[in-house]
């Protein structure tokens, strides 16, 4: 999953990144509001957390123009600003939910997980499922056959992100844009080292393939 953040605060930042990167999620950062809309509009992300005190652009413009824009992924609101005018502004504006600083890391990934599951199409937002392949969103587990599997965190992004597109043939520009957090760099052999260690987790003890490599496109689990 990739979330944009927009955090002017360096320390703040840093800190819902690394946060953000432990719990698997990919994640991108702006520093400023102009910033910020232009990766929002050009770029595609799961879910933005968005601070209201910003240069050049304030949280609330910056929401105005992603809604403007047409996009609707959800948008949680992190300030300090705690009056009750400014939330309800927020709510209005367009964003989905509104934490007050300081704050709990463990809180906002909670808040994140809550609206990624509501925004989610599928039929159970807390369980993928692929054949005997299963990941709990909440646990963070993994198991096929009913056996327990151990996956790195990059391990876990990288599974979560094929199993949201089963069926789908997915490029490894578009891994690297949504497990990492950099753009594709076609020298770089960091996909099919990580292909090859979720095989031997996921499907060699198995006896049944589910994860293909679709030669010179990409990869696909069916």
């Amino acid at each position: 999953m990739r979330v944009l953040l927009i955090e002017d605060d360096r320390r703040t930042a840093d800190f819902i990144l690394k946060g953000l990167r432990q719990a698997g999620f990919s994640t991108v950062h702006a520093a400023d509001g102009e910033d910020g809309v232009f990766k929002a509009r050009s770029e595609a992300f799961d879910l933005a957390v968005i601070d209201l005190m910003l240069p050049r652009l304030d949280g609330f413009q910056v929401i105005e123009k992603i809604r403007a824009a047409g996009l609707n992924q959800p948008i949680i609101v992190l300030s300090a600003r705690n009056a009750v005018e400014d939330k309800v502004r927020g709510l209005e504006c367009g964003s989905d939910d509104y934490l007050v600083k300081p704050f709990a890391f463990a809180e906002l990934l909670a808040r994140i997980q809550a609206q990624l599951r509501r925004s989610s199409a599928l039929p159970d937002p807390m369980k993928l499922e692929v054949a005997d392949l299963e990941l709990d969103l909440r646990s963070r587990k993994v198991s096929r056959a009913g056996v327990r599997i151990e996956l790195q965190p990059r391990e876990y992004a990288l599974l979560e992100y094929l199993m949201r597109n089963t069926g789908k043939v997915v490029s490894k520009t578009m891994i690297m844009e949504h497990v990492w957090e950099y753009n594709f760099d076609p020298g770089t052999n960091v996909v099919e080292a990580r292909i090859y260690r979720l095989r031997e987790k996921i499907d060699k003890p198995f006896g049944r393939e589910l994860l293909h490599t679709i030669r010179g496109v990409g990869y696909v689990l069916e």
